[in-house]
């Protein structure tokens, strides 16, 4: 299958940090992180209660001290420094856990903890501690940076990068994600559509496992370093310019 492969496309959700310890994003009883999605991750609940919303993800940035990558974050990374065809890893999560491991050919879809954006002027950089409501933007002084993540009803970030690499891909592998929240849900879709292979790596199958190709079910920790030893092993495709 590798040998006709020039161009990867990868979607990772929750799942593949889960083994990090991340929570999913969907705990027991719809909860996520204690918290129902709508106290939290939409517009009307930051307008509404700015500092539970803030405080959440403070929280949230202050536990990525305490995880690491794990094997399948970095076979990842393998893949990504020695596939000398086109790749691009998309992820659902918001973690710096692709990052820490090594990938750089990398769109957070949903936006990322270490990262504040100006509601006033669209202003993003880098954040690391605490972000109270309230906290003045450096490039426009507004009082107005909040998490950098996209809150239901918010569009993705770099969804016309996303879709132009899909739709040049020779292979579309999810990865550890419930194939229930779109856009992303959609990608296998469109994989399809314009002719790419498809394969899932999941614990469970995902909601959309019917058009996928294959469906390879386990950990990710043991079934991505063992698809990209399987990869990197069978194909030496050129990079292109």
């Amino acid at each position: 299958m590798t040998s006709d492969l020039r161009s990867i496309v990868i979607l990772t959700g929750a799942g593949i940090s889960a083994e990090s310890g991340i929570a999913t994003f969907r705990g027991p009883g719809g909860l996520w992180e204690g918290h129902r999605v709508e106290d939290v991750c939409t517009p009307h609940a930051l307008a509404a209660d700015p500092d539970l919303v803030h405080r959440f993800y403070d929280l949230r940035r202050a536990a990525l001290a305490t995880v690491e990558p794990n094997a399948a974050h970095h076979a990842l990374a393998r893949l990504d420094a020695e596939w000398p065809g086109d790749l691009l890893l998309v992820t659902q999560n918001v973690d710096d856990l692709h990052e820490r491991a090594g990938s750089r050919r990398l769109i957070h879809m949903h936006g990322e903890l270490k990262s504040a954006l100006c509601a006033a002027c669209d202003h993003r950089q880098p954040h690391h501690g605490d972000l109270p409501p309230g906290t003045p933007c450096p490039a426009c002084t507004a009082p107005a940076l909040r998490p950098d993540i996209v809150f239901f009803g918010e569009i993705p970030y770099r969804m016309d990068a996303i879709e132009t690499a899909i739709r040049d891909a020779d292979l579309f592998v999810s990865i550890g994600t419930s194939g229930a929240v779109y856009p992303a849900a959609g990608f296998v879709q469109t994989a399809r559509y314009v002719g790419a292979r498809t394969l899932e790596m999941n614990l469970d199958p995902s909601a959309g496992s019917i058009f996928f190709h294959e469906s390879r079910m386990g950990p990710a920790g043991e079934l991505v370093p063992a698809w990209v030893e399987e990869m990197l092993g069978a194909a030496t495709p050129a990079r292109s310019c």
